[in-house]
């Protein structure tokens, strides 16, 4: 009898592979036997995914940044996918220049579409770079987000980003989003 059942495609990254060589053949009722889906995970691996900063900037870390720190980081983690000013490349995004207001669609970039500057910290934070993401230090994170909001107008060169300082930052759209848990 074999050992194997067949899963949907989208449950197999859920379903470890002990799961699949243990489980009971199909028709097979033993109601004792429980999956086994792996371990339950210890709180200090789990605060490797509790990184969600929010819009008001609680929950960013110690640490700083300036755009001319992040210059150097951008050009060695960042250009070969948004390219050399931030005006993307292939299917990376656009990260500078672009307009909410023109004629035709919009180019979404951080300057024009996003409404907070500490939502820019936590994308470049858990997602960026797309090749290792989470690879980046606080202080890198300080430094590229200072970059990019100096491509975007935002900062001056030399303007010192914490966790003080990033939540003040006014963002030029953060006006044009609606809150939906206002509508009736």
């Amino acid at each position: 009898m074999s050992k194997f059942i067949a899963v949907p495609a989208m449950l197999i990254g859920a379903i470890t592979l002990a799961t699949c060589t243990n489980a009971a053949a199909p028709g097979a009722a033993d109601s004792n036997q429980t999956p086994a889906l792996g371990s339950p995970v210890s709180e200090s691996r789990l605060a490797d995914f509790d990184l969600i900063i929010a819009a008001d900037g609680t929950g960013l870390p110690a640490g700083s940044g300036t755009a001319d720190l992040g210059e150097t980081i951008y050009r060695s983690r960042c250009q070969a996918c948004h390219g050399e000013n931030a005006e993307g490349r292939g299917s990376a995004a656009a990260l500078a220049g672009g307009s909410m207001q023109s004629e035709g669609p919009p180019l979404r970039t951080v300057g024009s579409y996003w409404p907070y500057a500490t939502t820019v910290f936590d994308f470049i934070r858990r997602a960026m770079p797309a090749d290792a993401p989470k690879s980046l230090s606080d202080e890198e994170v300080y430094q590229v987000t200072a970059y990019v909001l100096f491509l975007n107008g935002l900062v001056s060169r030399n303007q010192v980003l914490d966790r003080d300082s990033l939540p003040a930052i006014v963002m030029p759209n953060r006006g044009g989003f609606i809150d939906q848990s206002r509508i009736q």
